[in-house]
């Protein structure tokens, strides 16, 4: 299996490095053409202009994703707290997330989430470390995305009435989200050395995949250190 982490920005290198010690190779993916759609040579506006709907189709053809806090952002259908004009998306997952809901850079935090499905696949303790680094959140989530991570939310949060009230009557916030195909996270699991999140991962896009034909998307950047038609099984979005 081969995983392309999106490298336009974030800590994909981190990505890649979580991959490398569960023996699975990890590339950058930073032109459409590696989806096998475009051509190449071009400025790095036009290609992120490309690169979406490069991958939005990816997506629709139900491909294994998986994002994390922008990765968030993108695969959402809809976002709020955004300037004018908004951010580009990509879809996907029938969510409405606040792009920045835990505050600015100074307000990044880390926090141990109770992951109690996490916990029954992939073993290891009842919680993983969550960092979050000028991360969004999920205000809502349609009736077929399952529920992975909550965060309880302070009392003098400015969006606290955006939420509803848990059944202990707690306001929580939700940080970790999976669709069918799509899987997405509101912190950073490749910054800990928890790596249950990458095996998740692994092995929800190892079922997607078994069930599916055609599954296999060849990557032909040029400027890659890639062997001519080495294959990209799956994306990760940061």
């Amino acid at each position: 299996m081969v995983v392309g982490v999106l490298a336009l920005q974030g800590s994909f290198n981190e990505h890649i490095a979580a991959l490398r010690r569960l023996g699975v190779k990890g590339v950058e993916v930073r032109k459409p053409e590696q989806l096998q759609i475009y051509e190449q040579h071009e400025s790095k506006r036009s290609l992120c202009s490309r690169l979406f709907p490069a991958l939005r189709d990816f997506v629709k053809m139900r491909k294994p994703v998986w994002g994390t806090c922008a990765g968030l952002i993108f695969l959402a259908d809809k976002v709020v707290g955004q300037k004018s004009g908004g951010q580009e998306l990509i879809g996907g997952l029938d969510c409405t997330v606040h792009r920045n809901f835990f505050g600015s850079q100074l307000q990044s935090f880390e926090a141990d989430l109770p992951v109690p499905n996490l916990a029954s696949k992939e073993g290891g303790p009842e919680t993983c470390r969550g960092v979050f680094i000028r991360a969004p959140a999920v205000l809502e989530a349609g009736p077929d995305v399952e529920v992975l991570a909550v965060y309880p939310v302070p009392p003098d949060s400015a969006l606290i009435d955006q939420l509803v009230d848990s059944q202990e009557g707690e306001k929580k916030v939700i940080v970790a989200v999976k669709q069918g195909n799509l899987l997405a996270t509101a912190f950073h699991p490749e910054l800990t050395v928890d790596s249950r999140w990458h095996t998740f991962f692994l092995k929800m896009a190892s079922e997607i995949e078994e069930g599916a034909s055609n599954s296999i998307v060849t990557i032909e950047g040029s400027d890659m250190t890639l062997d001519q038609h080495q294959r990209i099984d799956l994306p990760i979005f940061q």
